[in-house]
């Protein structure tokens, strides 16, 4: 479990895994993408990742995306991380809970993250 002491802002980790991520007071059993200030609960990747998967969160105009891929890193197709890297955007590739502990910390920096979490 993560600290229980609120941030600033409306989206925050308090406990992630593969199986289910605890957002705040919402706990999330299915792929989603957070900002500070907005959830994408219908974010519905196919498997293997592919790029246009990510196409949602790079219009959101992040600086980073942080990819989760569940209880384990999983690196997803070159395709992938080439087509952030395109658009300037950095994909960092962890597990989910390290994904949920690093969004906390750069969205406290109030940094433009996106978390793309895999779960379920």
């Amino acid at each position: 479990m993560f600290s229980l002491e609120r941030p600033d802002f409306e989206y925050f980790f308090r406990a992630a895994s593969g199986r289910s991520c605890l957002l705040g007071n919402r706990e999330l059993f299915r792929p989603f993408l957070v900002t500070p200030t907005q959830l994408i609960e219908t974010w519905a990747p196919s498997n293997p990742l592919s790029a246009t998967d990510l196409d949602v969160a790079l219009a959101l105009e992040p600086e980073v995306i942080i990819l989760g891929t569940g209880d384990t890193q999983v690196f997803p197709p070159a395709a992938v991380i080439a087509h952030c890297l395109s658009r300037r955007i950095g994909l960092e590739v962890m597990n989910n809970a390290s994904a949920a502990r690093t969004f906390n910390i750069l969205a406290g920096e109030s940094r433009r993250v996106v978390a793309a979490l895999l779960v379920g």
